[in-house]
């Protein structure tokens, strides 16, 4: 199995550090605002990482966080009036509400920045004793990145591209203007944990850190989290966790790519965000699924007016075989193994949803040949096919229960369906004579037939 890590920039061998073991965390989401369709694509992600890794025999201990102090939930907090630990709680509750409805299982373990503000103080008073961190007169608290002469492995940058590519507060008590918050003085009316250094509250990157340590210890396998997390966060968290143990923090750091819409980077200031319960209303989670995982999880995924409701179309078309050998076989429980090995050989390949899922297409073309021919296979691929993606959280849904809520309510009438089915069999059979009389059947009963490589489309004359 082989992973690609944006530390060394290849695809590895993995190797976990300890036999048989995997610790990985995964950055969630910080609870200012409710969850859209780029913090669902990463909690899709990681949750099937988790379980292929369950597959291939591994134990593994999947940790995942909440930010709930921030600069932005304080900000919300002010805005509405709500004191900050009541409203991030009140988003935490309507976000878990959300991606159980995505279908997202829950992690091994659940971390929250507010109950490790311990672990996060014990972290930089260690920090600061090792002379990497110091405190400043005004409370705050900052890491010296000079201390630790390998800052920029992760990002490939340099000082100056530092001080370009994220904003720097000009604070005269840091030592250098790249030097990171730590911890962060409180200001009047904000939320505070008492500290050796006085009020305030920690700084975005050390949480992270702090809560792998807690819950980890000084190493872990994997950790992981969207692109744009690699510089500032991620390249911090190394910093902070690799100047206090001496250690190599985590062994493989895995990035998923970003949304774009319509070609643009989603964005709130580009008024574009895409809520996940606006998609939820409509369409199936099973749909958001196939659309986003189609997609390799390193590359930027599209979303335009069509990548929802093409998705959607194709498991229509899926559901319907599926619904047709399961009720022209009801008996038959056997399996066919080598979709599953294909499934397996993909994802052992840097965890490759796109190949998985480039092969059900090949899979239902011949599933409607064996119906065609009333051959039991059909079934027997159908079962096999629910079996393995339903790793992927596709196929997991009663079949006719799906069409019912999910197929156009225009529902071509059955005979007709069964003359469309009989024709494309023929086809993929290359009995072209059949094909022909059969699609002239069809322009009798009123239809017109398109063919395209993935199936066919029936329209109305």
């Amino acid at each position: 199995m082989k992973i690609y890590n944006s530390l060394t920039r290849k695809k590895e061998e993995f190797i976990p550090l300890e036999e048989g073991k995997v610790k990985m965390y995964a950055c969630g989401i910080t609870v200012s605002g409710e969850a859209h369709v780029g913090h669902g694509f990463q909690a899709i992600l990681y949750d099937i990482f988790r379980k292929f890794l369950e597959k291939q025999g591994y134990e593994v201990t999947y940790a995942r966080n909440y930010t709930d102090v921030d600069d932005k939930i304080i900000a919300k907090s002010k805005e509405t009036g709500i004191p900050a630990d009541k409203y991030a709680q009140m988003m935490i509750g309507e976000i878990d509400g959300v991606m159980r409805e995505l279908d997202v299982d829950e992690p091994t373990v659940w971390l929250k920045a507010t109950e490790n503000i311990g672990n996060i103080i014990s972290f930089i008073e260690d920090l600061i004793s090792k002379g990497h961190a110091y405190p400043a007169p005004n409370g705050d608290v900052y890491f010296d990145v000079d201390s630790y002469p390998a800052y920029g492995q992760l990002s490939g940058r340099d000082k100056e591209d530092m001080l370009d590519g994220v904003r720097v507060e000009n604070d005269e008590s840091k030592k250098n203007p790249y030097d990171f918050a730590l911890w962060k003085a409180a200001k009047e009316g904000e939320i505070f944990w008492e500290s050796p250094w006085g009020k305030g509250r920690p700084g975005w990157h050390i949480e992270c850190s702090a809560m792998n340590r807690a819950a980890f210890g000084e190493q872990i396998d994997i950790h992981g989290g969207g692109r744009d997390l690699i510089f500032p966060h991620h390249e911090n968290e190394i910093a902070q966790t690799e100047a206090l143990t001496g250690k190599r923090f985590a062994k493989y750091w895995t990035h998923n790519g970003l949304i774009k819409v319509n070609g643009q980077k989603m964005s709130k200031s580009l008024g574009n965000s895409l809520l996940l319960k606006d998609l939820l209303a409509k369409y199936s989670n099973e749909a958001i699924k196939f659309a986003l995982l189609s997609t390799g999880y390193r590359g930027d995924v599209n979303i335009t007016d069509e990548l929802f409701p093409n998705a959607e179309s194709h498991l229509v078309r899926f559901y319907t075989l599926i619904a047709r050998a399961e009720e022209m076989f009801p008996q038959e429980t056997g399996l066919c193994p080598e979709i599953d090995k294909k499934f397996d050989e993909a994802m052992s390949d840097d965890f490759n949803t796109a190949l998985a899922l480039s092969d059900l297409y090949g899979y239902f073309k011949d599933v409607s040949r064996y119906l065609g021919e009333n051959d039991p296979t059909a079934r027997r691929m159908t079962n096999q096919i629910r079996a393995t993606y339903s790793l992927l959280g596709l196929f997991k849904k009663d079949a006719k229960e799906y069409l019912a809520k999910y197929a156009p309510k225009e529902e071509v009438p059955e005979e007709v369906k069964k003359v469309a089915e009989e024709r494309w069999a023929a086809r993929l059979a290359k009995d072209w004579a059949k094909s022909d009389a059969l699609r002239e059947t069809l322009k009798e009963m009123g239809y017109a037939v398109k063919d395209s490589k993935d199936g066919y489309a029936l329209s109305k004359l």
